[in-house]
Order: C-alpha cells, then structure tokens, then sequence
C-alpha cells in the first residue's frame, strides 16, 4: 500500500469523512484472472466479500477514474485506488490540541498513543483524519512524524502551494527540534553532550539498531534534573531517523521510562494509558522561509511524573 498524504496530483477517488483513498500497485505480472482475485490475495485480513461490497459500492476505482468490476481482468502495472475501512477502533482517552493555525501551517499537541497518520488498528481516530474533518482541510499533510508512543508537537502543512518550503527545512536541518524525558539513571551515570552513530532498521521491523560504520545520527543531551534512579534530559536530535532518541537513550544506559520497544520488545496486547513513555516532542523553533521571521511553538503538555516520586 502506497501512502497518499504527500501526493500533490487530484486523486480518482476524493477525501471522505477525513479519509484520503489508499493505492495499491499491481504487479507485471501474477496468476490473477480479475483484479479482485488480486486484491482478495494481497489482503488476505480482508474477507472477499468486503471487496464485492466496496467494488459494487464503486469504491474502487483504477488510476484513471475507471471502476473496478467484478469480472474486470487483470491488468498488469496499473493502480488501484479504494478507502480503508476499520469496523472498530481502539477508543484513545485525549484529543489533539490545536496551537495554531494559519494560510500556511497549522501546529497541533499531540496526546500519547495517537498515531500521526492512519496505521495499524488506527483510521479515524490518527491525528490527520481526526484534524481533517475537524478543520475541513482535505489537503493538511504532515511535515513531519513523531512515533505514537511520543506526545508533544507536529507541524502540518494546509497549502499545497508552499508546503515544499516547509518540508525542506527538515532535510536541511533548518528545523530546531527539542525532546524531553524522564529515564532510569542507573548510579554513577554520566552522559556526554553529543552522541553520534550509526542506525539501521533491526531484524523485527518495529525496532531500531545500531551497527558499525559512519554514523548517520547524531542527538544532543543536557540532564536538566535528576532524582534518584530517574532524571528528565533535554534531547535535541541532529538528525532524523526512526526511534533515534529512543535507541540512543537506550545505549547509553539510560533507556526512556515505560518505552515497550527498547530495550526490551514487549509483548503486543492493548495501551497501558496509565503508563505512557516518558518523552515529549517539547517545542519547534525555525526561521519562515516566505517571511524569513523567526518563528517558535512549544509543548502545553509535561511529562506524567516521575515514577519515584519524593516528597
């Protein structure tokens, strides 16, 4: 499955209710008589009859807008386009907070456990589908993405004019992005001020590690409190690679508090709202490249406490 969020070309299928179509690629070639015998085999966690439904609803269409059939043949290299469909999803216990809204950008203070954009068991309850149809921007796009676990700023762009401006400024590490966290603090820890090294996606595909070689990740760190067998550290990321402030606490010695992938990869079963990971996307500060203002946006959220608290 393609994502579409970024895609600046009309699509052959429109927003509804918040939700952009999905794409699929048909392969060059395959033993698939008609296009629904594909689709039945590519998405097997979908039942057959759920596409009858979809294809007689003309929910599924090809990249010129034609509908798919039922007895429509296979045809090689050729796009389809359809909506995803969740019959539940898991109930999340905070919205979103907007910060702000302009022509341009619109910033949002993203809960624990609400993804960015529509994944796994998640469809109208991801941050993007629920901004969609509570703004009624069929065009709001993401910049950038900070991990479910994670809670604190995103920044999205409403105008397809200018959003290539905005998303350069993260390639070109223009964009000045500041992290907070509590983590166990084993005793006599002592961190240095930067660590760099080399990050690579690990033989489970939720996870992250590191490997030998140049490194390609590079995290500033600076303790801001510690108490006891906990401190809260302001992390400031050079770069931008999957779980780097996670994978880089971790190897430290000083992994994230209530963190489910590092170091250990705990078992998938339902969200502890009671218990969400310790980090926070606190604040994004970056000069506009239209006005060439200095421009910055922080965090209303803290951190759940410390898990030790003293009095």
């Amino acid at each position: 499955m393609l994502p579409l969020d970024a895609v600046a070309a009309p699509l052959p299928l429109p927003v509804r209710d918040g939700v952009g179509p999905s794409c699929v690629a048909l392969p060059a070639d395959g033993p698939w008589p008609t296009m629904l015998d594909f689709l039945v085999q590519r998405f097997p966690a979908i039942a057959r009859e759920t596409w009858v439904e979809r294809i007689a609803a003309r929910d599924v269409v090809d990249e010129h807008g034609e509908p798919v059939t039922l007895a429509r043949r296979y045809q090689p290299r050729l796009r389809l386009y359809y909506y995803r469909a969740l019959e539940s999803e898991p109930r999340l216990p905070e919205d979103e907070v907007v910060l702000h809204r302009d022509a341009h950008l619109v910033v949002v203070d993203k809960p624990p456990y609400m993804p960015v954009t529509p994944s796994g068991p998640y469809l109208q309850q991801s941050l993007l589908v629920r901004l969609k149809r509570r703004l009624g921007i069929d065009e709001l796009v993401p910049l950038h993405r900070i991990d479910r676990a994670t809670a604190g700023l995103v920044l999205f762009s409403v105008s397809p004019a200018t959003r290539g401006r905005y998303q350069a400024l993260f390639p070109d590490r223009a964009m000045r992005k500041e992290y907070e966290a509590i983590v166990h603090w084993p005793p006599g820890t002592n961190l240095p001020a930067s660590y760099r090294s080399r990050l690579a996606p690990d033989a489970h595909f939720m996870r992250t590690r590191e490997v030998p070689g140049e490194p390609n990740a590079e995290t500033h760190l600076q303790v801001l409190e510690v108490r006891g067998a906990h401190a809260r550290l302001r992390l400031s990321p050079v770069s931008g690679r999957k779980h780097q402030l996670r994978v880089h606490c971790n190897a430290l010695g000083v992994p994230i508090v209530d963190d489910a992938i590092y170091p250990t990869l705990l078992p998938y079963g339902p969200d502890d709202f009671a218990k969400p990971m310790q980090l926070l996307a606190r604040s994004l500060a970056f000069v506009d490249p239209l006005t060439g203002v200095a421009r910055s946006f922080t965090s209303a959220r803290s951190l759940g406490g410390w898990p030790d608290q003293q009095p």
